[in-house]
């Protein structure tokens, strides 16, 4: 590709989230600004010529899709609320699908992923989307392989992003495989963004819920333990208040809540040192104590492996002010 610049497509739809496409396209402009021979030339499209509303009122210009012709380096769909609506337009669909079979590589931002999974183009491969849908995608589109935690996935010519301002991560990463770390790198100092933020989209995610039981006394037992982090959640322990055997509770809690009692221990407690630390300026070891979680170090162990972050980092990027 010297010498040549790359052209991006990216798809939009009224009422699409201005971010998924405004994020990506100045991450590409602004690699040109140092690549200007082959760097990138952004294009956008629409199921209709002309003036397309995104979602908080900001109108683009937009070529047809239909009479879109040449090669495209990039097909980038953006997401938007109108998402779910936007599905049932055949013409939109259609028109994704066609433009994908002679595209380099096909990405999505944000819940973009499920116009890529109706034009079947995520069948049998692994996608991310918004963490707040991810769940929706997976059972609506059973043959994709849905991951909620990363900011981006690549499977073959197929990336997917996660929510929103992820699409940047997506957009330095496509800069980063196309051209260099070192461009990559420029483009994100200039836009003055992470090139590689840490952790995935989780850290951002509201606390980790597990179902809730049928079985009132497994209600009431599954309030207790959130109430009471630090008590003895044992499984005996646990057991002797719902008045089972240990086995017969494991299985029942198991059963009823899609965890394990002691995963589900494990995510009561982090979610309590989570808000300890957005919440409150106590030293780790008292979150560790307080949220049952006992020591410092078994406190960054659960939040590495629930959050891929420390609860440091965490506590500097989501600690209220106002406390």
């Amino acid at each position: 590709m010297e010498g040549v610049q790359r052209r991006v497509l990216i798809v939009v739809f009224p009422g699409f989230q201005l971010l998924d496409m405004a994020g990506p396209a100045d991450v590409f402009a602004t690699a040109a600004l140092f690549r200007p021979r082959d760097g990138y030339r952004v294009e956008l499209a629409a199921v209709r010529a002309g003036a397309v509303p995104a979602g908080n009122g900001v109108t683009v210009m937009a070529a047809a899709l239909s009479e879109v012709t040449g090669p495209i380096d990039t097909l980038l769909v953006a997401g938007g609320l109108s998402v779910p609506e936007q599905l049932a337009d055949r013409e939109l669909v259609a028109g994704i699908a066609a433009l994908a079979a002679g595209a380099r590589r096909v990405a999505s931002v944000c819940n973009g992923a499920f116009l890529l999974a109706e034009a079947g183009l995520l069948d049998h491969r692994r996608a991310t989307t918004h963490w707040l849908v991810a769940g929706e995608l997976q059972s609506h589109y059973e043959r994709v392989e849905v991951d909620a935690d990363p900011l981006y996935i690549e499977d073959g010519d197929v990336w997917t992003s996660a929510g929103v301002l992820s699409g940047v991560d997506l957009a330095l990463a496509l800069v980063a495989r196309d051209h260099g770390h070192a461009l990559a790198r420029d483009v994100a100092r200039g836009l003055v963004v992470y090139l590689h933020r840490p952790g995935g989209q989780s850290q951002f995610s509201t606390p980790m819920r597990a179902m809730t039981p049928r079985s009132e006394p497994l209600r009431e037992l599954q309030a207790y333990i959130d109430a009471n982090p630090a008590a003895d959640l044992s499984v005996p322990a646990l057991a002797a208040r719902a008045g089972m055997s240990e086995r017969h509770f494991s299985r029942v809690f198991t059963e009823q809540t899609g965890l394990s009692p002691g995963r589900y221990v494990e995510r009561s407690r982090a979610d309590t040192a989570r808000r300890l630390l957005e919440v409150t300026g106590l030293p780790l070891e008292s979150v560790a104590r307080e949220s049952g979680l006992g020591t410092p170090e078994t406190l960054y162990r659960v939040f590495r492996r629930h959050w891929r972050i420390s609860p440091g980092d965490h506590r500097r990027r989501f600690q209220s002010k106002e406390r």
